[in-house]
């Protein structure tokens, strides 16, 4: 007898002011499966969860629970069913311990008083379920984000889940946290739990997946078995066209980077802020892409800032086109023509009430000053000229720009700084937490932007694409500026490894 599906979606609908976020998709989960959900940002995967999880009424179509029609009228009363939720930034209280945020809301009680000794034997069987080895009755904060998600999983299928979303959960983990999510993953799996995992990493996806279902545009584009859909194939199907020779999937060869000469646009000479990073230079020039490798917390954000003005250095100097600046502000270092995209672009980025108009114009109005307003005819004029430049979806200029996809989000703060002129482009990560087709556009608009003759100081947490995109890479451990290679043809992954292993030349 064939199995039936756990959870079944058919001709699903969603609609927002203006945009079809879903039209008549059709999902299936089984029992005992890792499945992925696929497609570039803006193809509906987010609107499907939220749907699957009552955060959004669908405006049409069907759900099904173990074979019985449901619906889901919110987060709670998914959870009730048994369909539970695990996001990228981890929705429990660090302040409490591991126990009471296992059980917060559910407490076991004994003649009406929370049963403590009983929670904390419950949870400490739970964390052992899953080898986890841990104190339950140490706060949360405590461990690293890797832990933490691990216990929102613990937390999650002992609500009874029947169904498991994993919403990016692998985002801000490392390679060893990342093994430890994917033992627990098949051992839940292999007890029967139905799996939904997103990611915009593909190795990972073919690593632990048995199924994928690719969205394209909001419809749905085809379900297949991970064993029969290879990676290129996968992102021909995502982004709807035949691409040939795509590096960013590890199996082409990267360009060789020839560096410009000539002199510097800037030159940073013993710049270092206390306790964020120490003495470096760095010298960038015209037409050139500077890469910044380094683990996380090295101090590549730290050294960034400082050239932006957004934080004060204790020493050094900055020079832009020779002279000495003092870049006090960010309003003194867009003055002098630089802009910085912050890898936060939620919080130091975006202004998610506003419009995708306004917020592509507010970088330029600053630098005007607001005694000199753009007129609504120049806003306009900047706005679609950048929205069909950089193929942002929806190409509604007043739609709010929280509403948008994060690649979409993405390229309004691209064209916030491109409207600007700038002579050096600081990006800080930004193709995290995007998908590959708009990494793909990310990437070629920085390599084009760089042959025209802009200076790109790049910062990723990604060595190969740091690699496909930079001239040269400082590499930075411990908050030190540790090497500059050249990145001459021969220089590797492994050996930015071995230089920030070693914290030397490798």
């Amino acid at each position: 007898m064939r199995q039936q599906p756990v959870l079944e979606v058919r001709g699903i609908r969603k609609e927002f002011p203006g945009v079809v976020a879903l039209d008549g998709v059709d999902f299936r989960l089984f029992p005992g499966e890792v499945h992925a959900l696929m497609g570039e940002n803006g193809a509906g995967k987010s609107t499907l969860i939220k749907v699957l999880t009552g955060v959004y009424q669908s405006d049409g179509g069907e759900v099904e629970l173990a074979g019985e029609q449901v619906r889901v009228t919110g987060p709670l009363q998914a959870q009730q069913i048994g369909i539970s939720t695990v996001y990228q930034e981890v929705n429990l209280c660090p302040n409490l311990s591991v126990a009471e945020n296992i059980f917060i809301g559910r407490e076991p009680r004994r003649f009406g008083l929370i049963d403590w000794s009983a929670m904390r034997r419950r949870a400490a069987e739970l964390v052992r379920g899953i080898d986890l080895d841990i104190d339950v009755n140490a706060p949360l904060n405590s461990y690293s984000i890797a832990v933490q998600q691990l216990v929102a999983i613990v937390r999650a299928v002992d609500v009874s889940a029947k169904v498991l979303i994993l919403d990016e959960p692998t985002s801000s983990l490392d390679r060893d946290e990342v093994r430890q999510l994917f033992t627990v993953m098949r051992r839940l799996r292999d007890q029967g739990v139905a799996i939904l995992f997103v990611s915009h990493f593909l190795d990972q996806i073919y690593e632990i997946c048995d199924r994928m279902t690719v969205l394209r545009n909001g419809r749905l584009e085809g379900e297949y078995l991970t064993s029969e859909l290879n990676q290129v194939e996968l992102v021909s199907r995502m982004i709807g066209s035949e691409l040939a020779g795509l590096d960013q999937l590890g199996g082409g060869k990267r360009r060789e980077r020839t560096a410009p000469t000539g002199k510097a646009f800037l030159q940073a000479d013993r710049l270092t802020r206390r306790g964020a990073v120490e003495p470096y230079d760095l010298d960038i020039r015209p037409g050139e892409v500077v890469g910044l490798a380094g683990l996380l917390g090295s101090g590549r954000t730290e050294a960034a800032r400082l050239l932006f003005g957004a934080d004060q250095n204790d020493g050094g100097t900055v020079r832009i086109e020779g002279e000495v600046a003092a870049l006090r502000t960010p309003r003194d270092a867009i003055a002098r023509g630089i802009a910085f995209c912050s890898e936060n672009r939620k919080t130091e980025g975006l202004v998610g009430e506003l419009t995708v108009r306004e917020n592509i114009v507010l970088a330029l109005q600053a630098a005007r000053g607001w005694t000199r307003p753009l007129s609504r005819t120049a806003q306009d004029a900047y706005a679609l000229k950048w929205i069909r430049a950089l193929d942002i979806r929806p190409g509604n200029p007043e739609a709010l720009v929280r509403n948008l996809s994060g690649g979409n989000q993405q390229k309004v703060l691209l064209a916030r700084w491109l409207i600007t002129d700038p002579k050096l482009l600081i990006l800080d990560e930004p193709t995290r937490g995007i998908d590959i087709g708009a990494k793909a556009e990310i990437q070629k608009l920085v390599a084009n932007l760089a042959e025209d003759g802009m200076a790109v100081l790049f910062i990723s947490a990604e060595l190969e694409e740091v690699l496909r995109l930079s001239h040269r890479v400082g590499v930075l451990r411990d908050h030190r500026m540790v090497a500059q290679l050249d990145n001459d043809g021969a220089l590797t992954p492994e050996r930015i490894m071995a230089t920030i292993a070693s914290g030397a030349h490798a």
